[in-house]
């Protein structure tokens, strides 16, 4: 496995695997959602590849302050979920948010599908807003200072 950085060359292998997760993980309007990250928010981002191909990605932005680094657009093959991709790739990309000295607090906005993976990285629920994404996708915004992040 090889955690590297993302190019713009990676987008159509991301977004087949954004479609393997749909609709179990991700709404069918988040497709757009995704496209319009790409050209307009990506920052920080990354993906994962095992022999050759792409098994997962995401990435991370800062506020504008700097002193928010929030996690973004996870995605995992679904034949990879639970082997460990997720939470290599998100504790690479923690490891690199801590690196900028002006960061205080790690986010991420998800559904109720996954915040629990979050909360083992010592991230609490903040906030719950019921069918934020698409019905049936609620968000849950979550957070927690660098010092208690656990990586």
């Amino acid at each position: 496995m090889n955690i590297r950085a993302y190019h713009t060359s990676d987008d159509q292998a991301i977004i087949a695997l954004l479609r393997l997760n749909t609709p179990a993980y991700f709404a069918p309007s988040e497709e757009e959602d995704l496209l319009d990250y790409f050209a307009h928010h990506i920052d920080h981002y990354y993906v994962v590849e095992s022999a050759g191909a792409i098994v997962g990605c995401g990435g991370f932005n800062l506020t504008p302050d700097g002193k928010t680094a929030k996690i973004s657009w996870d995605i995992i093959h679904p034949d990879s979920h639970g082997k460990g991709i997720g939470s290599q790739l998100t504790v690479f990309r923690i490891r690199e948010m801590l690196k900028i000295d002006s960061v205080e607090i790690i986010s991420v906005r998800t559904s109720q599908l996954v915040y629990i993976f979050y909360e083992k990285f010592g991230l609490e629920v903040k906030e719950i807003v019921k069918d934020f994404w698409a019905d049936g996708f609620d968000l849950y915004r979550m957070e927690c200072r660098k010092e208690l992040v656990r990586v």
